[in-house]
């Protein structure tokens, strides 16, 4: 009974952090961070793209990663698909923040403003948090 409690108390952090909440609508996620009174942190991706890949596989799901983005309301918006046809929603957030590369994150306040952008992918869970303002 002890050690399935130590396992419960060391595995219950650990879901919690893989339960981030991932919004795929600018819209809702305008909503939600309102509602939570959290900022945004806006992923702009294309299906195409490696670094987009690479943090889609090796940054965002890291317990790091995730206990970061639980500050956020994280939002990902994909703009293209591997052929390069665009989608509706992501054409339009890419105008709209002026999107140059992939990916580009950005923080946005609860209201959509623009806060803060990262162009590129970061290496490291550790240098995402940070950026994030988390350590």
């Amino acid at each position: 009974m002890k050690a399935l409690l130590s396992l419960l108390l060391v595995a219950a952090p650990l879901m919690a952090q893989a339960s981030v909440k991932w919004e795929e609508s600018y819209a809702g996620a305008v909503k939600r961070a309102q509602a939570e009174k959290k900022q945004i942190m806006m992923d702009l991706w294309a299906e195409w793209c490696p670094p987009c890949q690479y943090l889609k596989t090796q940054v965002f799901p890291t317990p790091k990663a995730q206990a970061a983005l639980s500050k956020y309301v994280p939002l990902s918006v994909m703009v293209e698909y591997k052929d390069r046809k665009p989608l509706p929603e992501g054409t339009k957030l890419a105008q709209q923040f002026n999107l140059e590369a992939y990916p580009t994150l950005i923080i946005l306040d609860s209201n959509g403003k623009e806060v803060r952008r990262q162009v590129g992918a970061f290496q490291t869970a550790d240098d995402f948090a940070k950026w994030l303002g988390t350590k």
